[in-house]
Parts: C-alpha cells; structure tokens; sequence
C-alpha cells in the first residue's frame, strides 16, 4: 500500500499543480442567493489557480438535481454549466488519492476516529496534488494529517 513516488500527472510535495481545491461549501458560498463576499473576493483574486474534485462536482449537481423544477433550479443549473465546468478543473480520485486515503483511513480507525468517505476522498485529491482544501467546514478536514485546510468564508488561512 502506497507508492512512493507520485504517479504520471501528479506533482511531488511542494509542486502545485493548481493553487485550491474547493470544496462543495465554498462552491456552494457562490451560488448562494446572495453569494459571500468573501469567497467572492477571493474567487476574483485567485479563481484561474482553483479546482473541484469529481466529488464536489457530484454533490453541487445532486444537490441542484433534488431542487423542485422552477426558476432557482434553472438559475443554479446554468451557474453549474456556464460558471463552474469551464472555469473549474475537475481533477480525479485516482489510485494515488486511494492509496492515501486508505493510509489516513487506517491511521484514524486506529485512533477510533471515524472517517466520512466523501470527505476523505476530497481530501486525498487535495493532498496528492499538494494542495489546500478550501471549506466552510474546517473541522471535517482537520482530522486528516499533513493536509492544509482554509476558510474562505471566515477569511482564515
């Protein structure tokens, strides 16, 4: 379990491959009916160095999908296509991300911490491209090592 050296299109520690992985929450910050001026700010400031993960881009479109028909559904189903898949990188989980998430997976049961998979899997796709996870929800992300995490939404970093 756990390669040594990143695989094919992954960066080694310290090498970015884009600058935020974004999580849903702060996704969905922009989305908002009246969306957060922070995480706007810094959509603005940094918006060509973010990515969402596959994860993310399943949770804003199931999220969007369970809406009732109507002209917010139409509002956020446009946002999706028009705003966030051609401006927003989707990078994968692959069998590098599972291979870390499977280590944190081991190292937090034997802590008897429980672990969300989606979380998790955003996690690992945030940690084997070396980048920091970007939440609303700091706490969910803070249990796994070694990964950054920031709040745009708080301004914390």
């Amino acid at each position: 379990m756990g390669a040594s050296a990143p695989p094919e299109g992954h960066r080694t520690p310290g090498e970015t491959l884009t600058g935020f992985l974004l999580d849903t929450s702060t996704v969905s910050g922009a989305m908002w009916k009246t969306p957060h001026p922070n995480v706007l700010a810094m959509l603005r400031e940094h918006g060509g160095e973010c990515a969402i993960s596959a994860q993310v881009w399943h949770e804003l479109q199931y999220g969007v999908g369970r809406l009732p028909r109507g002209k917010r559904r139409g509002v956020l189903e446009a946002f999706l296509r028009d705003v966030v898949l051609p401006t927003l990188p989707i990078l994968p989980y692959d069998g590098h991300a599972a291979d870390w998430l499977a280590q944190e997976r081991v190292r937090l049961e034997k802590a008897g911490r429980p672990t969300p998979v989606i979380d998790g899997q955003i996690a690992a796709v945030a940690a084997t491209n070396g980048i920091p996870v970007v939440t609303a929800n700091v706490a969910d992300f803070a249990i796994f090592k070694g990964l950054a995490v920031q709040n745009w939404m708080t301004g914390a970093r």
